[in-house]
């Protein structure tokens, strides 16, 4: 059983950007990316920071924008509205979850698509669907990167999603499709979901339950995917598979923490670096 060392990706990742910044700041381009989040979600407030850490590390301009829980939808959109007509601004973030009496989708499609670097405008998520050039979620991007770096053949995988969330489960098959593998997405209505699993070569778990997937819904030798953060009441972190029982079947997998999560960040300072390079042109 190989472990696919995620941490250690990301951190060769960000040492590349980080001279693919040094060369745009040699040319007068400083990237930077803007952060909006609404109200005090704690794990929100988690992210935030370890996104506020990666862009000081790579030398990318940050800045956040804290809004009250009060906070009206006009006011949400006048400040993307700003951010989009600012320059100096390369990539803008939503943070998520907002407060339930604000449309997040609204939002989405309120940032400019070139700015738009978590992949969720309707423009990205379209062009994704029709494998052109664009700003993809970080998750999916980061698992890609991941399959192809540890040589995981996806052309003619069969590859098995559990969840269809719009920021994994949905980017990801399009993004595999892409990559001619066979995608089955499988949720919450999914019949007899231990014995479609069983069929995947690459399994990806983003369902959000701690250790949901076991041994006995995993066929030997495939590849295991493990984006689930789960918190226990003691404060341990969980994955959605049961990593001791399924890394013995497994031909590699992911452990939670140090596996999905370093990724999505470095992929996020990807599409940043990816979003400055416009101002090139």
């Amino acid at each position: 059983m190989k472990l696919i060392d995620g941490k250690e990706l990301a951190k060769n990742i960000r040492t590349n950007l980080k001279d693919e910044v040094e060369m745009l700041k040699s040319k007068g381009i400083n990237p930077k990316l803007a952060v909006i989040m609404v109200g005090d979600d704690k794990a929100s407030a988690v992210y935030v920071r370890n996104k506020s850490k990666a862009c000081n590390e790579l030398g990318i301009e940050y800045e956040e924008f804290l809004l009250k829980t009060e906070t009206t939808m006009d006011e949400l959109l006048s400040l993307i509205d700003k951010l989009n007509k600012d320059i100096n601004i390369d990539g803008i973030l939503l943070q998520s979850p907002i407060p339930k009496h604000l449309d997040i989708n609204e939002a989405f499609r309120k940032i400019e698509p070139k700015k738009d670097v978590d992949g969720f405008n309707p423009v990205n998520v379209g062009k994704l669907s029709l494998n052109q050039d664009c700003f993809v979620s970080c998750t999916p991007y980061g698992i890609i990167k991941m399959l192809e770096t540890y040589n995981v053949p996806i052309e003619g995988a069969h590859a098995v999603i559990i969840g269809r969330s719009n920021i994994v489960g949905k980017p990801l098959l399009q993004c595999l499709l892409n990559k001619n593998a066979t995608v089955t997405i499988c949720h919450s209505k999914t019949k007899n979901l231990e014995e479609v699993t069983k069929q995947a070569d690459i399994l990806i778990a983003a369902i959000g339950k701690p250790e949901f997937v076991t041994a006995n819904m995993v066929k030997d030798g495939a590849c295991v995917i493990d984006v689930g953060i789960n918190r226990t009441e003691e404060g341990k972190l969980l994955g959605d598979v049961k990593f001791f029982e399924v890394s013995e079947k497994a031909s590699c997998i992911t452990p939670v923490p140090g596996g999905v999560g370093p990724m999505t960040i470095a992929m996020l300072m990807a599409n940043v670096v990816k979003a400055a390079h416009y101002r090139e042109n």
